[in-house]
């Protein structure tokens, strides 16, 4: 019973403590804005309006002219079992021909992402992982890569860090320019 009085006690003088050395630092005083300096520096701001000495461009509006084509025009879709998923075109390698069904919307099939739909159906897709400079057609798949391809019997999706991504053909390699040398007199 002493000891839970004394340690109440002590915490009870602790917190006074506190508090004093708390209320000893001066207040910081600030000076409050009027509505009337509020009212002046809107309506400064109001007559330096950059907006009202802007130009007017002729011609036809960019947002117009320049629309974006449609997400499905530019996807290809795989659907199985309710679900579909969206991807790139040319981010299907290989369809063998137990599976070129699956490339079209079945009805009534729920849209999910490409991580959800690549989950539920890992038995029949197979991804291959591909670098930036392969997906741009700048560096040519790997001859391991390109033998487990023919040979897979999956559906083969190129993805780059997890996500699929469109595959273009490999540019062809261009010959180095040779500069004949120049003769001296």
């Amino acid at each position: 019973m002493k000891n839970s009085h004394i340690s109440s006690w002590l915490g009870a003088f602790m917190l006074a403590h506190v508090v004093t050395a708390v209320a000893a630092e001066p207040a910081v005083m600030r000076d409050a804005v009027t509505d009337e300096q509020l009212t002046l520096a809107l309506r400064k701001a109001a007559q330096n309006d950059p907006m009202k000495k802007l130009k007017v461009t002729k011609g036809a509006d960019p947002s117009v002219v320049n629309q974006p084509p449609s997400l499905l025009s530019s996807s290809d879709i795989i659907s199985f079992g309710g679900f579909a998923t969206l991807v790139p075109k040319s981010a299907i390698i290989q369809t063998p021909t137990n599976y070129s069904d699956r490339l079209k919307l079945e009805s009534g099939a729920k849209i999910v992402s490409w991580a959800d739909f690549y989950a539920l159906n890992r038995g029949w897709i197979t991804t291959v992982e591909i670098s930036r400079e392969q997906a741009e057609g700048n560096q040519p798949l790997a001859s391991e890569v390109r033998k487990q391809i023919t040979k897979s019997r999956n559906l083969i999706v190129a993805t780059y860090q997890g996500g699929p991504i469109s595959l273009l053909s490999a540019k062809p390699a261009s010959k180095p320019v040779t500069v004949p040398p120049t003769e001296k007199p």
